[in-house]
């Protein structure tokens, strides 16, 4: 192996690990829930738990499933917002899992040519390693915000981190 396909497979083997973390953290949070909570928007100007979840699904298939995977681009953006409702907790956990796990996979099997190639998504043009990226912090970003919702509304410590030390000094 080469150096650059020792940084390709380290590249794919921790965005797959941090893509991995989130469907966990986000089942805690709906576990919490109410059906009636994860649909709930705090405000006008926000979106439901459910709402997010339907976006995250859309976005990772556009971009993971679509671009880096060759799939067609089928996403409604805007019903992923507007929709109320539409699947309980067990749908929607099944559908995020399933999503999340079909992207691992693409991810997984992706040659290096396909993380240097470009694709066009959402009218950008990114690399396959900048759409690997872009999900990644993208579906932490917004399962920051289902654990956020989920504490407001619950008053409740998710315990995240409840088995780690996360008081350790890094070693010199």
């Amino acid at each position: 192996m080469t150096a650059g396909t020792d940084l390709f497979k380290e590249f794919k083997e921790q965005s797959v690990y941090r893509i991995g973390l989130n469907y966990p953290r986000i089942e805690k949070c709906l576990s919490l829930l109410s059906e009636e909570e994860v649909w709930q928007k705090p405000n006008s100007s926000s979106n439901s738990i459910g709402n997010l979840i339907l976006h995250l699904s859309g976005n990772i298939t556009q971009y993971i499933h679509s671009a880096l995977g060759g799939e067609a681009d089928k996403r409604e953006r805007d019903l992923e917002f507007s929709s109320t409702g539409v699947l309980d907790k067990a749908g929607l956990l099944k559908r995020i899992k399933a999503v999340s796990e079909k992207a691992s996979a693409i991810i997984n099997s992706a040659a290096e040519e396909q993380l240097l190639n470009n694709y066009e998504v959402q009218g950008y043009t990114l690399s396959g390693t900048a759409v690997i990226i872009h999900v990644t912090e993208h579906y932490s970003y917004h399962t920051g915000q289902i654990t956020l919702l989920t504490k407001l509304l619950k008053d409740t410590d998710t315990g995240f981190y409840k088995n780690a030390d996360l008081n350790r000094k890094n070693r010199s």
